[in-house]
């Protein structure tokens, strides 16, 4: 439609900045409105009818909240990627309301990447399992501290095994110091590392609730997923509330450049160059697929609780995770054979398994689409 406005909008805790690119070709700044929903809902009436305007704003930490607001108004909105933004070399003068019109210009031209806006049950879930994830990067530096106190007295977890199991946690709390400064340090860092257990073990059992209630179709799709080894329960929720539906990318390559463990290029003519992988993406996503890679060191095998966890599956959805794990075990072995670093070895496992992920997600919808068809039908 040639009467369509494209609006670009910079959003702070306070206000929100506006910019209009006109049909015609004008840019202009239309000024800043409170951050308000009745704020917001004078400006569409504003500026015309909802369905000849088109509306963006970048992703950060305001949320959703503008998009499902506008969306509510019958404005067509997009959550722009700020990382995608195409920036000018040399340009040096960042203000909100340059900000506005730059959005504004480009998402005209076409030039913007919107990014994927999670449901209200995905978008809970996401949240929850990023709490859990910050509880254990708590729980990690705790432990850090304690075995480094004890490190500067000469105590080492030799004799009590493996650090951090329940012997070496039982070997820690029979140890006194006799300075009284240095038992209350002791003694806060213990109770810290029981602490940051303690909100683990809660966080888990919530994402497990958290679970049971939740859709159908998100229930099928963490199932499908726990079919393939190195992936429980809280990974599997964890690459679903991240991704979301895993139809939304055409093909495998697709969701590994959204996870940034493609590897980077540099070429020209002739010369072609590639380096690390970009990390350019999602990195919750690629951290649980980088744990669960390693889980594809040893060779195929199907243990008790991988078979429970596979029970209830289809039978094309346990042929997919079978495959993975002869064609994933031996590619780390021929890797490993050729000299490469583990790590290495882990993010190409990684990159594959995402293939493998997308599969199972594509046949789990399938699986969810025919049932949903028969029970129409009925």
């Amino acid at each position: 439609m040639k009467d369509i406005r494209h609006v670009g909008m910079d959003v702070d805790s306070e206000k929100v900045v506006v910019a209009v690119a006109e049909a015609g070709g004008e840019v202009r700044a239309l000024g800043a409105i409170p951050y308000t929903a009745e704020a917001v809902r004078q400006l569409v009436k504003r500026l015309g009818p909802p369905n000849r305007l088109r509306v963006c704003y970048e992703a950060g930490p305001h949320g959703y909240g503008l998009y499902w607001q506008l969306t509510r108004l019958g404005v067509r909105c997009d959550v722009i990627a700020p990382t995608l933004i195409p920036t000018r070399s040399g340009d040096r003068v960042k203000t909100n309301r340059r900000d506005a019109e730059k959005l504004a210009r480009c998402y005209r031209s076409g030039d913007l990447t919107p990014v994927w806006v999670p449901d209200a049950a995905h978008e809970a879930l996401r949240d929850l399992v990023r709490a859990r994830e910050s509880a254990k990067k708590d729980q990690l530096r705790a432990r850090h501290r304690l075995s480094k106190f004890l490190l500067r007295r000469g105590l080492r977890a030799g004799a009590s095994g493996k650090a951090w199991t329940v012997k070496h946690l039982q070997w820690i709390k029979t140890l006194r110091f006799e300075l009284a400064p240095q038992e209350m340090a002791f003694l806060d860092y213990l109770h810290e590392v029981e602490h940051a257990a303690e909100r683990v073990a809660r966080l888990e059992r919530a994402i497990d609730q958290a679970v049971e209630a939740a859709p159908a179709q998100m229930r099928a799709l963490i199932a499908g997923l726990q079919a393939l080894r190195g992936i429980k329960q809280v990974s599997a929720a964890t690459i679903v509330a991240e991704v979301g539906p895993l139809s939304r990318f055409a093909r495998p390559k697709l969701l590994m450049g959204y996870s940034g463990m493609v590897s980077s290029e540099s070429s020209t003519g002739a010369s072609v160059r590639r380096g690390g992988i970009t990390k350019a993406g999602n990195a919750h996503l690629r951290r649980i697929v980088g744990e669960a890679a390693w889980a594809y060191q040893y060779r195929p095998a199907m243990s008790a609780e991988l078979r429970k966890r596979q029970a209830a599956l289809s039978e094309e959805v346990k042929e997919l995770a079978w495959k993975a794990q002869h064609r994933l075990s031996s590619r780390y072995r021929r890797l490993a054979a050729k000299g490469k670093l583990r790590q290495k070895i882990t993010v190409a496992v990684g990159r594959e398994l995402l293939g493998f992920i997308w599969a199972i997600g594509i046949q789990v919808e399938k699986e969810q689409q025919h049932l949903r068809a028969k029970g129409r039908a009925a």
